[in-house]
Protein backbone atom coordinates (compact mmCIF):
# COMPACT_ATOMS: atom_id res chain seq x y z
CA UNK A 1 0.00 0.00 0.00
CA UNK A 2 1.46 3.36 -0.99
CA UNK A 3 1.37 6.51 1.12
CA UNK A 4 -1.09 7.98 -1.39
CA UNK A 5 -3.35 4.97 -1.00
CA UNK A 6 -3.47 5.03 2.77
CA UNK A 7 -4.08 8.79 2.87
CA UNK A 8 -6.78 8.58 0.22
CA UNK A 9 -4.95 10.81 -2.28
CA UNK A 10 -6.57 10.82 -5.67
CA UNK A 11 -9.96 9.85 -4.18
CA UNK A 12 -10.82 12.96 -2.17
CA UNK A 13 -10.79 16.62 -3.06
CA UNK A 14 -8.88 17.42 0.13
CA UNK A 15 -6.26 14.75 -0.60
CA UNK A 16 -3.49 16.35 1.47
CA UNK A 17 -4.52 15.65 5.04
CA UNK A 18 -2.93 16.90 8.28
CA UNK A 19 -1.44 13.47 9.04
CA UNK A 20 0.00 12.87 5.56
CA UNK A 21 3.76 12.23 5.91
CA UNK A 22 6.00 14.41 3.74
CA UNK A 23 9.18 12.66 2.56
CA UNK A 24 12.32 14.67 3.27
CA UNK A 25 15.24 14.95 0.87
CA UNK A 26 17.50 11.90 1.38
CA UNK A 27 20.74 12.45 3.28
CA UNK A 28 22.01 8.86 3.65
CA UNK A 29 21.80 5.77 1.43
CA UNK A 30 19.12 3.29 2.44
CA UNK A 31 17.47 5.64 4.95
CA UNK A 32 14.25 7.55 4.34
CA UNK A 33 12.74 10.19 6.62
CA UNK A 34 9.25 11.68 6.81
CA UNK A 35 7.76 14.72 8.52
CA UNK A 36 4.10 15.11 9.48
CA UNK A 37 1.66 16.87 11.79
CA UNK A 38 0.16 14.95 14.70
CA UNK A 39 -3.11 16.88 14.74
CA UNK A 40 -5.68 15.37 12.38
CA UNK A 41 -9.39 15.28 11.59
CA UNK A 42 -11.50 12.83 13.66
CA UNK A 43 -12.11 10.53 10.68
CA UNK A 44 -8.38 10.40 9.95
CA UNK A 45 -7.62 9.58 13.59
CA UNK A 46 -10.15 6.73 13.53
CA UNK A 47 -8.73 5.42 10.26
CA UNK A 48 -5.15 5.46 11.52
CA UNK A 49 -6.05 4.06 14.95
CA UNK A 50 -7.67 0.99 13.38
CA UNK A 51 -4.25 -0.48 12.58
CA UNK A 52 -2.88 -0.27 16.13
CA UNK A 53 -2.37 -3.34 18.30
CA UNK A 54 -4.35 -3.94 21.47
CA UNK A 55 -1.31 -2.94 23.53
CA UNK A 56 -0.97 0.31 21.59
CA UNK A 57 -4.67 1.04 22.01
CA UNK A 58 -4.34 0.45 25.75
CA UNK A 59 -1.33 2.76 25.93
CA UNK A 60 -3.25 5.48 24.09
CA UNK A 61 -6.07 5.19 26.63
CA UNK A 62 -3.64 5.94 29.46
CA UNK A 63 -2.69 9.40 28.17
CA UNK A 64 -4.05 12.17 30.37
CA UNK A 65 -5.70 14.40 27.75
CA UNK A 66 -7.65 13.82 24.52
CA UNK A 67 -5.01 15.75 22.55
CA UNK A 68 -2.17 13.54 23.80
CA UNK A 69 -4.20 10.38 23.07
CA UNK A 70 -5.05 11.55 19.57
CA UNK A 71 -1.49 12.56 18.77
CA UNK A 72 -0.22 9.16 19.90
CA UNK A 73 -2.80 7.40 17.71
CA UNK A 74 -1.84 9.50 14.69
CA UNK A 75 1.90 9.06 15.23
CA UNK A 76 1.67 5.31 15.70
CA UNK A 77 -0.80 4.88 12.86
CA UNK A 78 1.36 6.78 10.37
CA UNK A 79 4.45 4.88 11.54
CA UNK A 80 2.69 1.54 10.94
CA UNK A 81 1.67 2.54 7.45
CA UNK A 82 5.15 3.68 6.52
CA UNK A 83 6.65 0.46 7.89
CA UNK A 84 3.95 -1.60 6.20
CA UNK A 85 4.82 -0.05 2.86
CA UNK A 86 8.51 -0.87 3.34
CA UNK A 87 7.82 -4.44 4.48
CA UNK A 88 5.08 -5.10 1.94
CA UNK A 89 2.49 -6.03 4.56
CA UNK A 90 -0.66 -4.51 6.04
CA UNK A 91 -0.06 -1.81 8.67
CA UNK A 92 -1.86 -3.85 11.34
CA UNK A 93 0.47 -6.79 10.64
CA UNK A 94 3.70 -4.85 11.27
CA UNK A 95 5.34 -6.74 14.17
CA UNK A 96 6.57 -3.92 16.41
CA UNK A 97 8.06 -5.01 19.72
CA UNK A 98 10.08 -3.44 22.50
CA UNK A 99 13.68 -4.54 22.18
CA UNK A 100 16.64 -4.19 24.55
CA UNK A 101 16.27 -1.19 26.88
CA UNK A 102 12.75 -0.66 25.58
CA UNK A 103 13.83 0.54 22.14
CA UNK A 104 11.04 -0.21 19.61
CA UNK A 105 12.07 -2.52 16.77
CA UNK A 106 10.70 -4.92 14.18
CA UNK A 107 10.23 -8.43 15.53
CA UNK A 108 12.12 -11.06 13.53
CA UNK A 109 15.14 -10.94 11.25
CA UNK A 110 13.95 -8.36 8.75
CA UNK A 111 16.76 -5.88 7.88
CA UNK A 112 14.67 -2.84 8.81
CA UNK A 113 15.31 -0.34 11.58
CA UNK A 114 13.28 2.71 12.51
CA UNK A 115 13.09 5.59 14.95
CA UNK A 116 10.61 8.32 15.80
CA UNK A 117 10.83 11.78 17.39
CA UNK A 118 8.07 14.28 18.09
CA UNK A 119 7.68 17.77 19.48
CA UNK A 120 5.08 20.52 19.47
CA UNK A 121 2.52 18.58 17.45
CA UNK A 122 4.91 17.36 14.74
CA UNK A 123 6.67 14.05 14.22
CA UNK A 124 9.74 12.78 12.40
CA UNK A 125 10.11 9.14 11.32
CA UNK A 126 13.28 7.53 10.00
CA UNK A 127 13.34 4.06 8.40
CA UNK A 128 16.49 2.21 7.35
CA UNK A 129 15.94 -0.52 4.77
CA UNK A 130 18.40 -2.39 2.60
CA UNK A 131 21.29 -1.52 4.91
CA UNK A 132 23.50 -3.95 6.87
CA UNK A 133 21.70 -5.70 9.72
CA UNK A 134 24.18 -4.12 12.13
CA UNK A 135 22.86 -0.62 11.34
CA UNK A 136 20.73 1.28 13.84
CA UNK A 137 19.35 4.77 13.44
CA UNK A 138 18.11 7.52 15.74
CA UNK A 139 16.31 10.77 14.99
CA UNK A 140 15.62 13.83 17.11
CA UNK A 141 13.78 17.11 16.52
CA UNK A 142 13.60 20.29 18.57
CA UNK A 143 11.97 23.64 18.00
CA UNK A 144 14.65 26.14 17.02
CA UNK A 145 12.98 28.76 19.24
CA UNK A 146 12.76 26.49 22.28
CA UNK A 147 13.56 28.50 25.41
CA UNK A 148 16.31 26.61 27.18
CA UNK A 149 18.98 27.66 29.65
CA UNK A 150 21.84 26.88 27.27
CA UNK A 151 24.63 27.98 29.62
CA UNK A 152 23.32 25.88 32.51
CA UNK A 153 22.57 22.83 30.37
CA UNK A 154 25.93 23.06 28.61
CA UNK A 155 27.67 22.24 31.88
CA UNK A 156 25.56 19.06 32.18
CA UNK A 157 25.50 17.79 28.61
CA UNK A 158 28.40 19.27 26.61
CA UNK A 159 32.07 18.40 26.70
CA UNK A 160 34.61 20.98 27.82
CA UNK A 161 35.61 21.59 24.20
CA UNK A 162 32.01 22.02 23.09
CA UNK A 163 31.33 24.42 25.95
CA UNK A 164 34.40 26.50 25.13
CA UNK A 165 33.37 26.70 21.47
CA UNK A 166 29.90 27.84 22.54
CA UNK A 167 31.04 30.60 24.90
CA UNK A 168 32.00 33.36 22.37
CA UNK A 169 28.55 33.43 20.73
CA UNK A 170 25.77 35.85 21.77
CA UNK A 171 22.97 34.38 23.91
CA UNK A 172 20.51 33.44 21.14
CA UNK A 173 23.22 31.86 19.01
CA UNK A 174 24.46 29.91 22.05
CA UNK A 175 20.93 28.63 22.64
CA UNK A 176 20.52 27.44 19.05
CA UNK A 177 23.96 25.87 18.92
CA UNK A 178 23.25 24.04 22.18
CA UNK A 179 20.03 22.67 20.63
CA UNK A 180 21.98 21.52 17.56
CA UNK A 181 24.42 19.67 19.83
CA UNK A 182 21.47 18.22 21.75
CA UNK A 183 19.71 16.84 18.67
CA UNK A 184 22.94 15.10 17.66
CA UNK A 185 23.47 13.52 21.07
CA UNK A 186 19.83 12.63 21.60
CA UNK A 187 19.66 10.98 18.15
CA UNK A 188 22.72 8.88 19.02
CA UNK A 189 21.28 7.88 22.39
CA UNK A 190 18.07 6.77 20.65
CA UNK A 191 20.02 4.64 18.16
CA UNK A 192 21.71 2.72 20.99
CA UNK A 193 18.65 2.67 23.24
CA UNK A 194 20.60 4.38 26.03
CA UNK A 195 18.21 7.33 26.15
CA UNK A 196 18.98 9.74 28.97
CA UNK A 197 21.49 7.23 30.40
CA UNK A 198 23.87 8.00 27.51
CA UNK A 199 27.23 9.55 28.46
CA UNK A 200 26.36 12.95 26.96
CA UNK A 201 29.26 14.75 28.68
CA UNK A 202 31.69 12.41 26.89
CA UNK A 203 30.16 12.63 23.41
CA UNK A 204 32.17 15.30 21.60
CA UNK A 205 30.35 16.65 18.52
CA UNK A 206 31.70 19.10 15.96
CA UNK A 207 28.98 21.11 14.19
CA UNK A 208 30.87 22.64 11.25
CA UNK A 209 31.00 22.22 8.36
CA UNK A 210 28.61 19.31 8.99
CA UNK A 211 27.87 17.54 12.27
CA UNK A 212 30.19 14.69 13.21
CA UNK A 213 31.19 12.77 16.31
CA UNK A 214 34.86 13.40 17.06
CA UNK A 215 35.25 11.50 20.35
CA UNK A 216 33.32 9.24 22.68
CA UNK A 217 33.51 6.01 24.68
CA UNK A 218 32.32 2.67 23.32
CA UNK A 219 29.85 2.19 21.74
CA UNK A 220 30.11 5.84 20.72
CA UNK A 221 33.32 5.48 18.75
CA UNK A 222 33.55 8.04 15.91
CA UNK A 223 34.31 5.51 13.19
CA UNK A 224 30.98 3.77 13.78
CA UNK A 225 28.80 6.89 13.54
CA UNK A 226 27.52 9.34 10.93
CA UNK A 227 25.43 12.41 11.78
CA UNK A 228 23.19 14.20 9.29
CA UNK A 229 21.28 17.46 9.69
CA UNK A 230 17.80 16.88 8.26
CA UNK A 231 16.00 19.39 6.00
CA UNK A 232 12.97 20.00 8.23
CA UNK A 233 11.01 23.30 8.29
CA UNK A 234 12.97 26.32 9.47
CA UNK A 235 11.36 26.57 12.90
CA UNK A 236 12.72 23.11 13.78
CA UNK A 237 16.15 21.48 14.07
CA UNK A 238 16.62 17.77 13.42
CA UNK A 239 19.41 15.21 13.26
CA UNK A 240 19.67 11.67 11.91
CA UNK A 241 22.29 9.48 13.61
CA UNK A 242 23.46 6.31 11.83
CA UNK A 243 25.27 3.67 13.92
CA UNK A 244 27.03 0.93 11.96
CA UNK A 245 28.95 -0.76 14.75
CA UNK A 246 26.21 -2.83 16.38
CA UNK A 247 27.54 -6.17 17.62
Amino acid sequence: MSVDEFSGAGNRADAVRPADPVPLAPVADGIATWWFALDALPEDIDFLAASLSAAEQARAARFGTPQLRQRYLVGRGVLRRLLGEVLGIAPAAVPIRRGPRGRPEIDGMRPVDFNVSHTQGHALVGIAHGVPRSTRIGVDIERADRDVGADRLATKFLTAREGSALAPFPPDARRQRFLRHWTCKEAMSKATGDGLAAPFRRLDVELEPTPRLVAGPAPYLPGAWALHALPVPGEFLATLAVWTGVG
